[in-house]
């Protein structure tokens, strides 16, 4: 939005956002958009922001020329879950919703279940939302508590925070011990649900009964099935993404949420070791399909500079054609390298990565595709070429099968060094024909008879980090 503002001369708001711009993210592909921190922030949160020693510095590493007026706050300290006036307000959101929805395009915001800004207004009128601390809680833990002026004289109480690092010292941690508290966001949930089609829920294990027992000592209800099942009975169909790490994913689908982020499948990559990505990848399919797959989000360091090119495109290869729900960040195409806090309204400016931005203008319209969209998947087995050859362990290939019998196979040679097996491919319904084999992001074409495939497979030699995409086509 900062960007915008800049190119318009005057600053944006969400009916800014050109038709053109919704018009292209169509074109692209994209089913959502995704749009991070819409909600109101406040002045607390802000002055905390721009005080804490530590954030500062990461702020100034990010801006050189950094200005008080980059440091909006985190939008995750949120006051109210009214859209920003900065950005228009609720209005502003539904104009942006409803031509949005005109191109088949969903929306997507924020739900931030664990925390509220320190001058939310709960904090007046309903201080038994949250966690409260004692003196002696304060003297063995300063970075976790806090004294907080309220209307009804000062409280003590805790920083929003998880069981493994100190509290987030701009957020009062919420109490899901409280009934009333998980009442209270189950209706805000309801409200939202209102405004967008679909809800990414930020860090949505910390209210798990056993983690927030660990943290607080306190053991509350279970609370997603009851917030899913109330949005759902008033917005059938409407989506829930969790933001979701401590191998925790399959629980929070199981409670009632449509994707869960796939973090191991990014930190297997970026080990760079491919039995540990294929091992993650033969889960069944009931988890896979409800799997967020990303390479970058705001929370990660950005794809380009985390991973060298090579392996960068090899990557993104595994992750946006295995199944599930395929999750891109703004800038990640363009090959952007700096991470921005979301504390901060402005970027540095960067250069685009042109043969990156073209490697993924053909891998988007890879996923384009029906077949990569509806069609089926499945691993495929890769063995050795010869006996003491034991580079085919380098291998990660599957393949897609549409309803009309179209097939696509992916390869990735996801190693360091040369590397040749022969894929199993089970062709059985070509009978005698041959099969052309077409890589869709490179001109290659390779013709092979269809008796040598059922025998053997497709023999593959692939250079450090090479992968295919072959669509498959008989011949006679």
């Amino acid at each position: 939005m900062t960007e915008l503002s800049l190119s318009l001369g005057h600053a944006a708001t969400l009916d800014d956002i050109a038709d053109t711009e919704l018009d292209r993210l169509v074109e692209m592909g994209f089913d959502w958009l995704w749009l991070l921190s819409v909600w109101q922030t406040g002045p607390a949160a802000q002055r905390i922001s721009r005080s804490n020693a530590a954030w500062r510095h990461e702020f100034e590493q990010t801006l050189p020329d950094l200005r008080e007026e980059d440091i909006a706050g985190s939008g995750f300290a949120i006051t109210r879950y009214a859209v920003h006036r900065d950005l228009g307000g609720d209005e502003a959101l539904a104009r942006l919703r409803t031509r949005a929805r005109q191109r088949g395009l969903r929306l997507m915001l924020d739900f931030v279940p664990n925390h509220m800004a320190p001058d939310h207004a709960w904090a007046d009128e309903h201080p038994d939302f949250f966690v409260h601390g004692s003196e002696e809680d304060l003297a063995r833990s300063p970075r976790n508590y806090c004294r907080v002026a309220t209307k009804n004289g000062p409280l003590l109480l805790a920083y929003g925070r998880d069981p493994y690092f100190d509290g987030w010292p701009d957020t009062l941690q919420l109490n899901y011990g409280n009934p009333q508290l998980q009442q209270a966001m189950i209706g805000e949930l309801e409200r939202i649900a209102g405004q967008c089609d679909g809800v990414r829920c930020d860090m949505a294990m910390l209210v798990l009964p056993e983690v927030f027992e660990r943290t607080w000592g306190i053991r509350p209800d279970l609370f997603w099935p009851k917030a899913t099942d109330a949005v759902r009975r008033e917005h059938p169909g409407f989506m829930f993404m969790a933001e979701v790490y401590w191998d925790m994913e399959w629980t929070l689908q199981q409670q009632g949420f449509d994707y869960a982020y796939d973090k191991r499948l990014y930190d297997r990559l970026r080990e760079r070791r491919a039995r540990p990505v294929r091992e993650h990848l033969c889960a069944d399919m009931d988890y896979q399909d409800k799997l967020a797959r990303f390479l970058e989000n705001h929370d990660e360091p950005r794809a380009a500079s985390t991973f060298a090119p090579e392996v960068h495109a090899a990557a993104a290869v595994l992750t946006f054609l295995s199944p599930g729900l395929r999750f891109f960040h703004q800038g990640q195409f363009a090959g952007r390298r700096t991470r921005i806090s979301p504390h901060l309204v402005r970027a540095p400016e960067e250069a685009v990565d042109g043969a990156l931005a073209q490697f993924y203008d053909r891998l988007l319209a890879v996923l384009r595709q029906p077949l990569v969209r509806d069609g089926d998947w499945s691993l495929l087995e890769c063995v050795p070429v010869w006996a003491d050859n034991t580079t085919s362990d380098n291998f990660i290939a599957f393949r897609w099968v549409g309803a009309s019998h179209e097939w696509m196979f992916v390869a990735v040679n996801y190693s360091p060094q040369q590397s040749q097996c022969f894929m199993r491919t089970p062709f059985t319904e070509l009978g005698e024909r041959s099969v052309r084999l077409q890589d869709r992001l490179s001109p290659a074409v390779y013709d092979r008879p269809g008796d040598d495939l059922r025998a053997r497979g497709l023999f593959l030699d692939m250079p450090p980090w090479g992968y295919h995409v072959f669509d498959v086509q008989g011949i006679d």
